[in-house]
């Protein structure tokens, strides 16, 4: 990586704000250079027919994601620029119905549609396991779907470690050349995946150390000849509009990885990122289709660095701008496929039930969700990662496909028997990891203290009638499997005794919800309770 960058030039536009390494004195400069536009989304999650909204208009949805991509595909082809596409994971998993009841086969035929040249993984990408990650790459038969080709674009993952081999189980990087110009891209992904995926969905893996293997493959890299090094991290980053305070872990990783490394893509925390750190463009452009990057770069063809290098982070708004025809008939054949089960109305709701956490952690469709497996699995107490909560469900009917997006990972109740001193580990173990992910309950009730250190924050437990949990009588608890096998870094759950499986989660709650002969009305927001 060349080291006459002497700053940041900062540049605004309607679509995003664009941040830029200052370009070289010379006033013929781009003349004596070779251009290359990446094009990089991150954090797809299979929302092929899912809409958002920014600023009031709509966004997103893979036919207008797509639009954008050819729109400035083909302003690059007419400034004789060549193009490549990137994915920097979870292109899969926590999907919509569309995607994820057709084993999210819909996405990677809609990656392969739009022209992706490389991607890596992200946690997701392990939620169904290492055989049916591979599947989806290198094609082959799933029972409920029969034969799939696969992606025809690679996945690059250098700190994926195969235990019993010790070797990698994707290529690390891959080169692609442009104009003659090697290109290298790294990929890995944030080493906590085993923390945030089901135990069994890794077994036998190990991810390794983020930026000791971006260096091992960046010696590698130049060992072959390529300058000019790009780095696809599922890891957290964001900056301020302006690439202002920027943080995370790619922050982290541009000071501490090898100077050759140019562009530093982030993901996983679904946010934007566009500022430069220690010489290295980092981008984010949050998530779901919803925006994608646009990185400019100058090659030096006779030193093959990247000289020069912008971004900016563009939003898809459908407004001036029409659909591609071609993935809109491609969704809209994935729909008509899933639509008699997703549009099936189970029920109804007098108001919203939310993800969105009051100032105590709790939210509305949190107690009902945790209301379900209570009621299901028949357990005097029940727990809900609210990570495992993908999105609303709206007032008015409730829609079976409703109810899967809100839990898309299929995960499976499981029933088992705790004390009251392990309910309370449990609750304690809320503030232990890097960031509070505070358990949705069901059955119980609980005060804590803010001001607490961590480990004695728990000020006061109850079951729903107001009786304090005895810490040696024991209790029926419900969670998911994700959840019972420590998932979250909940521990305590793998200590439950006699446990009964049960069945999958969004199951649990269609059956829930039919029970009901008026329409739901959420619950108040007194269970967890804030001092």
């Amino acid at each position: 990586m060349k080291k006459f960058i002497p700053g940041v030039l900062l540049s605004f536009s309607l679509l995003g704000t664009t941040v830029s390494a200052a370009p070289p004195e010379h006033a013929n400069y781009k003349e004596r250079y070779i251009p290359v536009q990446l094009l990089g989304m991150n954090d797809f999650h299979g929302q092929i027919d899912v809409y958002g909204k920014v600023a009031g208009k709509p966004v997103g949805g893979a036919e207008y994601l797509a639009a954008y991509l050819e729109k400035y595909e083909e302003e690059a082809k007419q400034n004789k620029t060549e193009t490549l596409m990137v994915h920097v994971g979870d292109a899969i998993g926590a999907s919509a119905p569309t995607s994820a009841l057709l084993q999210d086969e819909p996405t990677i035929q809609l990656f392969n549609e739009l022209g992706v040249d490389v991607a890596t993984v992200g946690n997701h990408e392990f939620d169904e396991g290492v055989e049916e990650l591979m599947r989806l790459i290198d094609g082959g038969v799933h029972e409920a779907t029969g034969y799939f080709e696969g992606a025809n674009f690679p996945f690059v993952a250098a700190n994926v470690m195969d235990e019993k081999t010790g070797e990698p189980i994707l290529p690390p990087y891959m080169i692609k050349k442009v104009n003659g110009m090697p290109i290298g891209f790294i990929g890995v992904v944030t080493k906590e995946t085993p923390n945030i995926v089901v135990p069994s969905a890794v077994e036998g893996l190990e991810f390794t150390d983020e930026v000791e293997a971006i260096d091992k493959a960046v010696a590698e890299l130049k060992g072959q000849g390529v300058e000019s090094i790009v780095v696809l991290a599922h890891n957290p980053v964001v900056s301020n509009q302006d690439g202002s305070n920027a943080s995370g872990d790619v922050v982290e990783f541009a000071n501490k990885v090898n100077d050759e490394v140019d562009v530093i893509y982030g993901a996983h925390n679904h946010s934007f990122a566009n500022a430069v750190v220690d010489d290295k463009l980092i981008v984010q452009s949050y998530s779901n289709g919803t925006a994608f990057s646009d990185v400019d770069l100058l090659i030096d063809p006779k030193t093959k660095d990247i000289v020069q290098k912008e971004a900016k982070i563009v939003t898809t708004y459908h407004e001036g701008i029409e659909p591609d025809a071609k993935v809109k008939e491609m969704v809209e054949s994935y729909k008509e496929t899933v639509a008699p089960l997703v549009n099936e109305v189970i029920g109804q709701t007098t108001s919203p039930l939310t993800r969105n956490q009051d100032d105590s952690g709790e939210s509305t469709l949190g107690n009902f969700t945790a209301d379900s497996h209570r009621a299901v699995m028949g357990t005097d107490f029940a727990f809900m990662n609210p990570g495992g909560i993908r999105a609303d469900i709206d007032a008015g009917d409730i829609t079976w496909g409703e109810v899967y997006t809100t839990s898309p990972f299929g995960n499976s109740l499981v029933s088992m028997e705790l004390t009251g001193e392990q309910i309370k580990e449990i609750l304690e173990q809320q503030w232990k990891g890097s960031y509070p992910r505070m358990l949705q309950i069901s059955g119980l009730q609980y005060t804590w203290d803010q001001n607490a250190p961590v480990g004695e924050r728990i000020v006061e437990v109850t079951d729903e009638e107001g009786a304090p949990l005895n810490p040696d009588q024991t209790y029926t608890v419900a969670a998911n499997n994700y959840l019972a096998t420590g998932g979250d870094g909940f521990t305590v759950f793998k200590e439950g005794g006699n446990p009964v499986n049960g069945p999958l989660d969004y199951e649990a709650m269609v059956s829930y919800i039919k029970t009901f002969k008026e329409p739901i009305q959420a619950s108040a927001l007194d269970r967890i309770n804030v001092q």
